[in-house]
């Protein structure tokens, strides 16, 4: 553990001009007087690090002392990888591992490169999670994540809305969609009709256990997370579309429609949609159901006119009537 912290040290003074006790301390997350028995150590052991006295000190490496430890170990790389998504990286348990690849890319850059990664940090950040929302971190995750990156076979307790199911995984991959993380995996010793089939979507949040198993899997070649995740996504998104309403929309509500309901099935609708004869056109729309549809459909106010089924439009009536007593 102390060796890891003193490599830590070394890669961070390389790739600082200085660093002062508080700042190494509170990267290295341990005290200022384990800061300065650590440079005591390295000293000994022949790293030329420097201590400059003063309110404005700090530590340095003197001489243009350069490491040879910045080799990147194969985790290390491949969670360099996700290093633009540091919310996800701490809930996988991979932030330090990320931090120190981080650190031996900045030690081996060139001094005029060496500000890189923050020109980098302050133009692009990934904010993955929705808007009003503090998705919590599913504590199985970890536990998932080191199975999933040493393909080993995991038995997994399920809570379906029947009750719980248990199931021996081969977990695959993991996705973050809007905060919530899914995990796309095959059952344990079983193939699909044809290569790359045969996989599931489970919802990490939704699992009450998880043991590794002693075995590991041999990935199916075929399998593509992105592509698969974009299958899934869209199947899920239009198999919640069971209901249909028919609308007649102004050029504006035409031109909104994609901003209050499915994308997919709004283009859908348009490509299709009918001329009203006033400027507008009379459309079929895909919807989940009635109840959504008019939540959705009434932030288009007057420029979306419900003509199927009746019960939506009398619930349309209904809300005008109430919006025009409210307001007189």
């Amino acid at each position: 553990m102390r060796a890891a912290r003193l490599i830590r040290l070394v890669l961070l003074l390389q790739a600082q001009r200085s660093l002062t006790a508080a700042e190494l301390a509170a990267e290295l997350e341990v005290s200022e007087r384990t800061v300065a028995r650590d440079v005591q150590a390295l000293s000994e052991a022949g790293v030329p690090v420097y201590a400059d006295r003063g309110r404005t000190g700090g530590y340095r490496l003197i001489g243009g002392y350069r490491t040879r430890l910045t080799g990147l170990g194969r985790t290390e790389a491949e969670a360099l990888f996700l290093s633009g998504v540091p919310a996800a990286l701490r809930q996988m348990g991979l932030a330090d591992t990320a931090s120190a690849a981080r650190l031996k890319v900045s030690a081996a850059l060139l001094p005029d490169l060496a500000d890189a990664q923050d020109t980098a940090a302050q133009r692009f950040h990934l904010d993955a999670p929705g808007w009003w929302q503090e998705p919590p971190t599913p504590p199985l995750l970890p536990a998932l994540a080191d199975a999933v990156w040493d393909d080993r076979t995991v038995a997994v307790r399920y809570r379906r809305r029947d009750g719980e199911v248990e199931r021996e995984l081969e977990p695959y991959g993991l996705v973050l969609k809007a905060g919530v993380w899914y995990l796309a995996a095959r059952a344990a010793g079983r193939r699909g009709p044809a290569p790359g089939t045969g996989f599931r979507v489970y919802r990490v949040d939704r699992c009450t256990a998880v043991t590794p198993g002693e075995e590991r899997f041999r990935r199916d070649p075929e399998f593509d997370l992105p592509a698969f995740w974009a299958r899934q996504a869209a199947d899920f998104a239009r198999s919640l579309l069971r209901e249909t309403v028919t609308l007649r929309l102004t050029d504006r509500g035409a031109r909104w429609l994609h901003r209050v309901t499915d994308r997919t099935a709004a283009r859908e609708a348009l490509d299709a949609a009918e001329p009203d004869g006033r400027g507008g056109v009379t459309l079929t729309l895909a919807v989940e159901s009635a109840e959504v549809a008019c939540t959705q459909l009434l932030s288009l106010g007057a420029e979306c006119e419900v003509l199927a089924p009746a019960e939506l439009r009398e619930r349309f009536r209904e809300t005008a009537a109430r919006m025009a007593a409210l307001y007189g």
